[in-house]
């Protein structure tokens, strides 16, 4: 069977960011990448989805 090999652009750069969580006797290892070439900012993506979830939030009926 021949190997497959990956072809990941991730493999050849450190991870941008590392999160280590302990659910009991297991460690989760999470690493994050960003693109490269974007304009916007974490706080620009965090922006729109709180923009997001404000817009499909239910409203509370109006009592005067």
């Amino acid at each position: 069977m021949p190997d497959k090999k990956q072809n990941s652009t991730t493999a050849d750069r450190r991870p941008d960011c590392v999160t280590e969580t302990r659910m009991g006797n297991t460690v989760l290892i999470v690493s994050g990448f960003f693109k490269k070439d974007t304009n916007a900012t974490a706080a620009d993506k965090m922006m729109k989805v709180l923009e997001a979830e404000t817009a499909a939030a239910p409203r509370p009926p109006y009592t005067a």
